[in-house]
This record gives structure tokens, sequence and C-alpha cells, in this order.
């Protein structure tokens, strides 16, 4: 068996909440059901080829980022951690003295100082390599191209050591470069449409789009583009790197892409959100797919027939903390009633209070996490 169909230890992150969202994406992928492993609370378990690993960092539209498991020993002293780490084939992926940017946390172990778990594993690496290895920052709220990452994480005296493989979080597409208020990120966006049951071919609107991030999402996943296509990943700069074969799969990628389009409607009573959106759409490769309108919910004319609404109104905690936001809600839940019976509905708030405002008929909601906040997801059918 080549190095290229030897399977890895993959373990795919993904926000709380969408676990099962990101495994039933796996699956459509053409991935064997049997190598992805039962959700655990933020991410999958998967055992994976190169191919598989470049294949989930191009086309997950949900995960946030894919890790490889390098190794996993007990280590209950820092001499003990150094030296087992320093067995590790870091050759694989690291060049002598590359900067890496190490993220350790310690859970009930004998090592629970962080950062000096960090320290003895850059120190690990350059055992390995015969150079000093430079340490980084790990930022991941920084625009830059971020160092290699390493992640360490040590439970009950057990040490498992990752590299990331896809540098920069995978909501970052490369098409948000204008934002508006409170920004949606890209896989919340893109869990509300999967989740929300789309066929990808009725009429979709979003009433308050902000930057535009629902819409985009959606267009890019009827017309099946990729939602890494655009974008950089770390492990193009892995010494193992195969060339070749990222670009199979990315050739593969662009010939899978449809021309076909629903019609989607967007739009926001912000003036410069909707200039924001616009631009964002362009730089995805969808600004002909999606129409933008400036005006208020109370606007909403959308077609007749059946369609679906997926939203993310405006909450209190994201704007601001002394707006009544009840009102708003009230209003676009009349306005459903009115110009969207029977239209399949899927909203994301902080909360029930917000949420029942609307006064719609929804499931119980999920929970998920939208940048470390606590958010539902609701989904049901507008009845007139």
């Amino acid at each position: 068996m080549s190095n290229l169909e030897t399977e890895q230890r993959l373990f795919v992150v993904t926000a709380p909440g969408l676990e099962a969202i990101t495994a039933r994406e796996m699956r459509a992928l053409g991935l064997a059901g049997r190598r992805v492993g039962q959700p655990t609370v933020g991410g999958l378990e998967f055992a994976g080829s190169l191919r598989d690993l470049y294949r989930l960092n191009l086309h997950l539209r949900t995960a946030s980022r894919v890790i490889v498991r390098l190794g996993e020993f007990y280590a209950a002293a820092f001499s003990e951690l150094r030296k087992k780490a320093s067995y590790l084939p870091w050759e694989r992926y690291l060049r002598p003295g590359q900067p890496v940017a190490v993220r350790a946390t310690c859970h009930q172990s004998k090592l629970y100082h962080s950062d000096a778990v960090a320290e003895r594993v850059l120190g690990a690496i350059g055992d390995r390599m015969g150079a000093p290895a430079e340490l980084a920052a790990w930022d991941e709220d920084s625009p830059e191209t971020p160092p290699q990452g390493v992640v360490v994480r040590l439970s009950n005296n057990m040490a498992t050591v990752s590299m990331d493989s896809s540098g920069a979080l995978l909501h970052r597409r490369g098409y948000r470069l204008a934002t508006a208020k409170a920004p949606l990120r890209e896989t919340l966006a893109a869990a509300m449409l999967l989740a929300s049951e789309w066929d990808m071919e009725a009429p979709l609107l979003d009433p308050f789009c902000g930057s535009g991030t629902i819409p985009i999402e959606a267009a890019l996943l009827a017309r099946q583009i990729a939602p890494g296509k655009i974008r950089r990943f770390a492990f193009m700069d892995w010494t193992s790197f195969a060339a070749d074969l990222w670009a199979e799969e990315h050739a593969a990628a662009l010939a899978a892409e449809r021309e076909v389009m629903p019609l989607l409607l967007a739009s926001d009573r912000d003036a410069g959100a909707i200039r924001a959106a616009e631009a964002n759409a362009g730089r995805a490769g969808v600004s002909g797919a999606i129409t933008f309108t400036c005006q208020a919910v109370s606007a909403v004319t959308p077609p007749l027939g059946p369609g679906w609404v997926v939203t993310n109104p405006p909450y209190g905690v994201r704007v601001s903390a002394d707006k009544d936001l009840r009102n708003l809600y009230a209003q676009l839940g009349n306005v459903l009633r009115m110009h969207c019976p029977r239209w399949q509905v899927a909203l994301l708030c902080n909360g029930l209070p917000l949420l029942q405002q609307a006064r719609l008929q929804l499931e119980p909601p999920q929970s998920w996490v939208n940048g470390g906040l606590r958010v539902l997801f609701a989904r049901g059918v507008v009845r007139d």
C-alpha cells in the first residue's frame, strides 16, 4: 500500500451541535460509512487516506478544521513527554527550524501547565529534526496566514499529539472580506441550510442577510462549488504534500460544479450591509445568482409557491443589550404568515423568548455554538 493510500487517524473538528450534520456531509462525499466514527462533542474520529484528508478540507461546509493524529502515549513527567514526542514522525510534515504554533490543553494530569507542555513538545520537534523549532503564536483571529499548528491534549496522563491540516479555520472560505455588524460564520450558515433540508431547487429567502453569508453559502451549495476552492490549507506546506493528488481532487471539484441556480432573494434594511454582501458574492463567484435588495422585513414580497426562509435575525447579545427586538420578531412572524404561507422556515436565535415572539410553529430547537455564543436553531412550516 502506498503512502497516499495508507489510512491515518483523522479528527474532524466542529462547533458543538454540528457533529451529526458534518457526519452526513462526510457520508455524502462518498467516504465509507464504516470509517466515520460516532460523533463526539466537538467532532468526529475518522480513518482516512491522504486523498480523504484533501477532500475533507476542500469540501466540508460545516467543519472547523481537520487534524491528523500523530501519536498517543502515557506521559507523567516532562522528560517523558519530550522523549516520547521526539519519536513521532515530524519530518513528514515539517522542515528543520520551521515556526510551529503549539496549542496544549491539560485535564486531570500530573502535567498541568499547558505552556510548559507546549515548550517540551517544541523541544521534541527540534530533537527529531536536528534543529531547534521556533515557537509561533496561534492566533485564529489574525488575517495573516497562520503558522503550522500542533495540537496537544493531556487527559489522565495520556498525551494525544495532532497536526493541523487546515491552517486558517475552514469557515474562512476566502470570499468574505467585507462584513456587516455581527457576521455569521460561514460554517453556521451552511449548517442552517443543510439542517433546514432545503432542496436546492425551491426559492430561498433571507430577509436579514447582513453581509450575505446565508445566500452566498446557498449559492455555493446549489452549484456544488467546493467551499475550499479558492483558499490555501496548511497541508500544502507539508513535506509530504502530494501536489498531483491535490490537483486531481481540485480538478474533480471544478468538474462537478453546476450552472443551474434556484431563485435566491436576500435583503437587509442596512445599505452598507447590502454593499458588503454584493462584494462578497462577487468574490465567491456567485454575484449573478443572488438578488440583493435594501429593504425592511415588512417590504418582503417573495414569489408565489413553496419555498424556504433561512435567516439569522438580529438578537440582543449580538447587536445591543438595550435594544428590545420582540417587536421585530413579531413582525417577522406576521410577514411570513401573510406572504409565505406553507413555506419552510429556519431561524437562528440566542433564546426561546425571541423565537416565541414570532408565533411560528417550530420544532424543538437544536443547541449550537456561534463564535462562543450559545444559540438555538429552529425550523418549521409557516401556517397561514
